[in-house]
């Protein structure tokens, strides 16, 4: 029998961590960027309900644009490699005799640990409702694999890809969105918002509902299990190359298709011309068809690169790789460059969104060199106490 390949590939941590500089350039600009586009959906109001955010028409400034549209990799990738790394860490566990019920309990706490650093955000953002973005949309996928884990791989793989191409049929025509979120009806029951579609409410802000994200994990859960089947040898790395190139770049041809039909696939998010802003302005609240098979698509050949790059080294990964680094320690990264970004914002400019695009990027420069030691630290104290409460960050 082959061996499989190891469990913690360099190439699904290069790739975690290169999307978190993204999106410390993304959240960078949430706390100091004055000019910050944030239009991302056809139906999500603003938070004053006086209009919605994106006004069909409207003009898009293209550095602000491109700044917000480099990071919209990140979502994605994080919930396609979160199933990744949890599919080849738990056969790893399960060949090492942990039996499943507590498999289902390593998950469930690891779900908790995301969920309570979530809450632990929307408390420090003082917004006086709850406030769940990514967070949310992992902790609670990972509730789901719980059961969903059980799956045939066939069938996960199913799902996935049958939500993601049909939750705009479900979202348009079956609640339908765009006359729930008419500025004088602008709320969905709580259970719609945690699930389905992103809005406000009185108590609570969802920018990430569970389902169409959960499907980006089921995917990511898949491949997990794909690569776990493949040898550790060259042919085993080549095989599972060449799968991410065929997907990457099926899934932009397919891109291609529904964004040059202006119709279905695009959440009602249309291009209002042919410039190259209009064809890659797409909606992520709720995230359309298009927006998944671009993130995704580009994904697959970002890993591509990074996986023949480590198929390439004479040796192990550098650890002192930043890319490396960061994206071994992303939760943690996480918590701490969002309260370095908005405790510097507060303290040196006196609130939020204040400043130019220029001085958003060099806070991002600053605040990823101040991450790298502490990252280093939190790894090193991890690695030390391997059974600890640290294993779930």
């Amino acid at each position: 029998m082959p061996t499989p390949l190891s469990t913690r590939i360099a190439a699904i941590d290069w790739m975690r961590g290169f999307v978190m500089i993204l999106m410390a350039i993304d959240h960078a600009s949430q706390t100091w960027n004055a000019g910050r586009v944030n239009a991302d959906t056809a139906y999500l109001p603003s938070f004053d309900f006086t209009g919605p955010l994106w006004e069909p028409g409207t003009a898009l400034d293209e550095a602000q644009f491109y700044t917000r549209w480099i990071t919209h990799l990140c979502a994605p990738t994080f919930l396609f490699l979160s199933g990744t790394s949890l599919a080849m860490s738990f056969e790893k566990r399960r060949a090492q005799g942990m039996p499943e019920l507590a498999l289902d309990r390593h998950l469930l706490i690891r779900a908790a640990v995301v969920l309570a650093c979530e809450a632990a955000l929307s408390l420090m953002a003082g917004m006086g409702v709850a406030m769940l973005q990514v967070l949310f949309a992992i902790g609670t996928s990972m509730i789901a694999m719980i059961v969903l884990r059980r799956l045939p791989t066939a069938v996960l793989l199913a799902l996935g890809l049958g939500w993601l191409g049909g939750s705009e049929f479900v979202l348009m025509y079956l609640f339908p969105i765009p006359e729930a979120f008419s500025l004088n009806n602008p709320a969905f029951s709580l259970p719609t918002l945690l699930l389905f579609v992103a809005g406000f409410s009185d108590s609570v802000v969802v920018f990430y509902p569970m389902t169409h994200w959960l499907a980006m994990m089921l995917i990511g859960w898949a491949f997990g299990r794909y690569l776990l089947d493949q040898s550790a040898n060259e042919k085993g790395r080549e095989n599972a190359e060449k799968l991410l190139l065929l997907s990457g770049l099926s899934a932009l041809l397919f891109w291609a298709f529904l964004r040059s039909g202006n119709g279905y696939g695009n959440m009602g998010l249309l291009r209002d011309d042919t410039t190259i802003v209009q064809w890659l302005h797409m909606s992520k609240y709720p995230p359309a068809l298009v927006y998944s098979l671009m993130e995704l698509g580009l994904m697959a050949l970002f890993l591509v690169f990074f996986f023949r790059l480590e198929r390439r080294l004479s040796g192990p990964a550098s650890p002192w790789n930043p890319l490396l680094l960061f994206g071994q320690t992303a939760l943690f990264f996480y918590m701490l460059h969002f309260i370095l970004l908005g405790g510097a914002a507060i303290a040196i400019t006196g609130g939020m969104m204040l400043r130019s695009l220029t001085e958003t990027y060099v806070v991002t420069g600053v605040v990823l060199v101040l991450l790298y030691p502490a990252c280093l630290g939190f790894r090193t104290l991890k690695r030390k106490y391997p059974k600890s409460p640290l294993q779930y960050i």
